[in-house]
């Protein structure tokens, strides 16, 4: 299962670099979203990927039993999605502005219309 989870991780990251190397601008936004999920299975990989309880202490313990999923990767990742919901938004803003304004989806149209 980890085998799987870095390949996908390795799978993603390398396809978010190559459209964020292109020149549209919606692949630009297509490259953002797939590092974000990226970086999140690589967070949930780094926190271990195992079947376990979930991390709740019962009324009569003190402290939790040994075999419990690790809730700090958990509150990263939803963090993580949060902020990139954010930060697409103001990409998919931002991107229709500049084509408003300039009138081309491409990247290198932005150094022309300087003029």
């Amino acid at each position: 299962m980890n085998t799987l989870i870095a390949i996908t991780v390795g799978v993603l990251a390398a396809a978010s670099i190559y459209s964020l190397l292109r020149c549209s601008m919606m692949k630009l936004i297509v490259g953002i979203v797939l590092l974000g999920h990226a970086v999140n299975l690589l967070i949930f990989s780094a926190g271990g990927l195992r079947d376990s309880t979930p991390p709740i202490i019962a009324e009569n313990q003190e402290v939790l039993r040994p075999p419990h999923a690790d809730p700090l990767p958990q509150a990263l990742v939803l963090t993580a999605i949060v902020i990139s919901f954010g930060l697409i938004a103001f990409c998919i803003t931002l991107v229709q502005r500049t084509y408003d304004i300039v009138g081309d989806d491409d990247i290198n149209a932005l150094a022309r219309s300087d003029s």
